[in-house]
């Protein structure tokens, strides 16, 4: 109590709890304005928001665009805490706020490190600034909704905690993290590393079991039960060049090197490399390198990936790692006190870099691309049933998903099926949205008015039609 007294009357812990909540209402407003201009997609905003609402209407689980489970998806059993926010309060609104919230208030254990660490109230202020300051997590706020950044602050309290002698508690911020996605396995493995480097192998030894046996019941047991002939870890299709399943990877990684390294970009993972840490370049002789070596599995897992949105920081892949690289500097300081100046540079450099990486001109460009589009939205929003089935286009996915189904046009092979179990078409041709096209549309479009679909037409290209 005489702790959190004395954080009270800390100017800099005043000045950074300001500035916390500033920013989390900010990115609340930012997130809620994005949705509003018709920038959401179903991929993935959609759907996490119909898997919530399913399951707090306790009906099946299982997203009607991909077809598989919200628990078997990602393994994220954190959905199901936030499924019980919605049996009272069913807004999209609170996925965004959750996200914002998490993502800011990062700041308050990332300060208690500091404080632990025996760092000054200025540093920790500095250090609880560069978090708010990196890049992707301003572009992450943006880009839908991600379970994994409710991880963020645990992740801060794992390390927190990982101090102490009661290690127990550390292990359970891991078990919270691991709630959050299936990928973070790899996180908990990292962190294991990390203990031995430390030479602590009793707690190496629990992380590296906790990760593995989390990783092997729901890639062998929980998704194939779950999902059928989807059930394996969906991220493993990224790997495909390096084997088909998971052993097969790890014995392409261990026993032939050089197939690795010919399938790797390495232009593009040099410069992944740069731009993740490249707010960190001021602090870079302080870094504490065994820290540091838990995001290494991460990174590996991101360069490997066939997909390069794994090797961006506009998407959440890189988020946890970027943590890592903040706590490692925070670690690094407190080992290096002696060597370490405090300068209105680093605040100089933190600014360029966020300007440099984060995307908010996008409010000024790319967002604005649908304003003719809300009014007409709207509009035929009020003309849906609540008990509809709909399909639409990606982009309006996310503001009618809380329905048993509801889907985008992908595949012509679908239309009459679709035209069968659905009843609502909600189509813009002239903008049919992401992995769509205007053929397509136009197909599902003129089949329904061959079956006597009655249809409304904005002037903008969008249509209504209705069994």
């Amino acid at each position: 109590m005489d702790k959190l007294n004395n954080f009270r009357s800390d100017i800099y812990f005043k000045k950074l709890f300001f500035i916390t909540t500033f920013s989390s209402l900010a990115f609340f407003v930012l997130a809620v304005s994005r949705h509003f201009l018709l920038q959401s997609n179903a991929y993935d905003l959609g759907l996490f928001d119909q898997w919530i609402w399913l399951t707090s209407k306790n009906l099946p689980s299982y997203s009607t665009m991909t077809g598989l489970h919200m628990f078997a998806d990602h393994g994220a059993w954190t959905l199901y805490i936030i499924s019980v926010v919605y049996k009272l309060i069913p807004d999209i609104n609170i996925l965004f706020l959750s996200q914002s919230l998490s993502l800011c208030f990062t700041t308050i254990p990332l300060w208690l490190l500091c404080k632990k660490n025996n760092l000054s109230s200025k540093v920790g202020f500095l250090l609880g600034t560069f978090w708010l300051l990196q890049p992707v997590v301003f572009n992450v706020n943006l880009f839908d909704f991600h379970p994994e950044v409710w991880a963020m602050p645990w992740i801060a309290f794992y390390y927190y905690f990982e101090k102490n002698k009661n290690f127990y508690i550390s292990i359970l911020f891991s078990v919270l993290i691991l709630g959050t996605r299936d990928g973070l396995v790899l996180l908990i493995f990292g962190f294991g590393l990390e203990q031995i480097l430390k030479k602590k192998f009793g707690r190496a030894l629990i992380l590296l079991l906790i990760s593995v046996l989390w990783f092997l019941f729901l890639n062998n047991l929980i998704y194939p039960m779950l999902n059928g002939d989807k059930g394996s870890v969906m991220a493993l299709a990224r790997y495909s060049n390096y084997g088909d399943s998971f052993m097969e990877i790890l014995l392409t990684l261990f026993l032939n090197p050089l197939h690795v390294l010919k399938n790797i970009n390495l232009i593009d993972s040099i410069f992944y490399l740069l731009i993740l840490f490249a707010p960190a370049f001021v602090f870079w002789k302080n870094i504490s390198f065994i820290t540091l070596i838990s995001s290494f599995p991460l990174v590996f897992s991101n360069i490997l990936s066939e997909s390069s949105s794994q090797r961006t920081l506009i998407h959440q892949y890189s988020l946890p790692v970027v943590l890592i690289i903040v706590i490692s500097v925070i670690n690094g300081i407190a080992n290096n006190k002696h060597r370490f100046i405090y300068s209105k540079k680093i605040f100089f450099w933190m600014i360029i870099c966020w300007a440099a990486l984060a995307k908010p001109l996008f409010f000024a460009g790319p967002y604005l691309s649908r304003l003719d589009s809300i009014i007409p939205a709207r509009e035929a929003f009020k003309e849906i049933p609540i008990n509809a089935n709909v399909i639409t286009t990606s982009y309006l996915v996310p503001h009618l998903s809380q329905r048993s189904l509801i889907k985008y046009p992908k595949s012509e092979v679908d239309i009459k099926s679709d035209l069968k179990e659905f009843n609502v078409l909600l189509l813009n041709p002239m903008d049919p949205g992401w992995d769509s096209s205007n053929k397509l549309q136009k197909e599902y479009i003129n089949t329904a008015k061959e079956n006597n679909w009655e249809c409304l037409e904005w002037d903008n290209g969008l249509k209504l039609c209705e069994k």
